[in-house]
């Protein structure tokens, strides 16, 4: 299988405090949550300039203003509201984004939901083989 060119951008362990989860205990207070996303991108034209890169500044300030908007049941519904944050940017082939919440269980380190998604160009790339 051919695939196109691309390059990744790599933005790990966000830090924020999150209203996620279903138990009481969740939902009784903000818990620390940790976000890391990996953007598959076009090429950048060649020349060693700013123009023509994506600026992924979009992705830190997205993930705080979706986690900071409102209470999520699960991880896999703020997984996938910031995979369609990614996917909606010029540039951006594919995504992968992972979050940990540490503070679940006594002697668990972490419950990480991990998601996909490919635009049209990628499709069947196996997105699951890549570090987030």
């Amino acid at each position: 299988m051919n695939f196109p060119s691309f390059y990744l951008i790599r933005i790990g362990g966000i830090e924020t405090s999150a209203s996620i989860g279903i138990h009481a205990f969740e939902q009784a207070a903000r818990q620390p949550l940790l976000v890391s996303v990996t953007l598959m991108l076009k090429p950048p034209p060649g020349a060693d300039a700013i123009e023509g890169v994506q600026d992924y500044d979009f992705v830190r300030e997205g993930v705080l203003a979706l986690v900071n908007g409102r209470h999520f049941n699960l991880q896999e519904t703020l997984c996938g509201e910031i995979l369609d944050l990614c996917l909606r940017q010029p540039g951006v082939l594919g995504a992968v984004v992972q979050t940990n919440k540490p503070d679940v269980y006594p002697g668990v380190a972490i419950v990480a939901c991990r998601m996909g998604r490919m635009g049209p160009s990628l499709p069947g790339f196996p997105w699951w083989t890549l570090d987030v």
